[in-house]
């Protein structure tokens, strides 16, 4: 596998070193000792998984406060998404700055996202089916999250004919740094 850092802290892409035959392909999605030689948190204690069923959907962003922060290794399994992790973190040097990415089965890239990190994504297609491997297990008293189109951030957002979300995550109050 191949474990790229990005311009944001402490989040990662993470590619398939895939091994081609006229069956397809065979790859790792993870593996304990390459993220422990990239300094990258290997011991996930929670899988969860997000069905989607139209295009449009909207989640998040969302993260744990501390000390219950998360690390999570987001993949899509199904259809595909648009998907944005934003910095939270005061003090961060990318504090507040976002960096989105076109997940989908067939290129097979994950993200690795650190504590801190707000996490959110858009459906593309109908039925689409997103996992996630996390290294905490879930505080709803710590559980938390921004606004998907706070203008603090200015995140770009793919159009949608029908955007699809919780009433929770449409009405995060304006964030205040």
């Amino acid at each position: 596998m191949f474990i790229e850092p990005t311009s944001i802290d402490g989040l990662y892409t993470i590619d398939p070193d895939r091994h081609v035959d006229d069956r397809g392909y065979f790859a790792r999605a993870w593996c304990v000792n390459e993220f422990s030689e990239n300094g990258l948190t290997a011991g996930f204690v929670q899988s969860s998984i997000s069905y989607n069923a139209k295009a449009g959907t909207l989640r998040g962003m969302h993260f744990q406060t501390e000390p219950y922060g998360e690390t999570k290794l987001i993949r899509c399994e199904r259809g595909a998404i648009h998907d944005v992790i934003l910095d939270v973190r005061p003090g961060s040097d990318t504090y507040l700055q976002w960096e989105a990415f076109r997940l989908d089965p067939l290129d097979g890239r994950q993200l690795y996202v650190a504590p801190g990190l707000a996490h959110g994504f858009q459906t593309l297609a109908d039925d689409t089916v997103v996992s996630y491997q996390i290294d905490t297990f879930y505080e709803p008293d710590h559980a938390t999250g921004v606004r998907w189109d706070d203008p603090a951030f200015g995140i770009e957002w793919p159009d949608a004919a029908e955007r699809i979300m919780s009433d929770k995550d449409r009405s995060w109050p304006d964030f205040e740094p």
